[in-house]
């Protein structure tokens, strides 16, 4: 049977594509879906792939993920640097996570060097772009009980 992982992305992602190509790259998140389904298809993983803006919202699919789930890739966005909510959620489950950020948060602002989400992830993927979830989704391969 096929593990099941679900990723997450956060607030202003939807505008991946047409904000700051110099920062964020121009791919826009439909292409980095499709990459990662072909990704998950080399691992045979079902994929679930979300964007939302709203925090509540991330914390649900957090615990649904946790719940109906072998693993869990999110790129929160600025809510690493915000919320205790993403932190809580993300370490009430029991499942392997991995931070994602297009950027390199340690090369930008003082204010983004610190993440709510690092210290509760397996592990954390930054500065690469789009590949960054590609790498993500092989780490979890490593990282998923069989």
């Amino acid at each position: 049977m096929a593990k099941k992982i679900t990723i997450l992305n956060g607030p202003n992602l939807n505008l991946l594509g047409n904000r700051e190509g110099d920062i964020y790259g121009t791919v826009g998140l439909a292409e980095i879906e499709a990459a990662c389904l072909d990704e998950c298809a080399r691992f045979d993983f079902e994929l679930a792939f979300f964007q939302t803006n709203s925090e509540g919202e991330l914390v649900t699919q957090i615990q649904e993920a946790g719940a109906n789930g072998d693993g869990l890739i999110i790129n929160p966005a600025a809510y690493s640097h915000t919320s205790v909510a993403l932190h809580d959620a993300i370490r009430a489950i029991n499942i392997p996570t991995i931070e994602v950020h297009l950027s390199n948060i340690y090369a930008r602002e003082t204010f983004r060097h610190h993440s709510y989400i690092s210290p509760v992830a397996t592990g954390t993927i930054c500065g690469l772009g789009p590949t960054g979830y590609i790498l993500a989704i092989g780490a979890l391969a490593t990282q998923i009980p069989e």
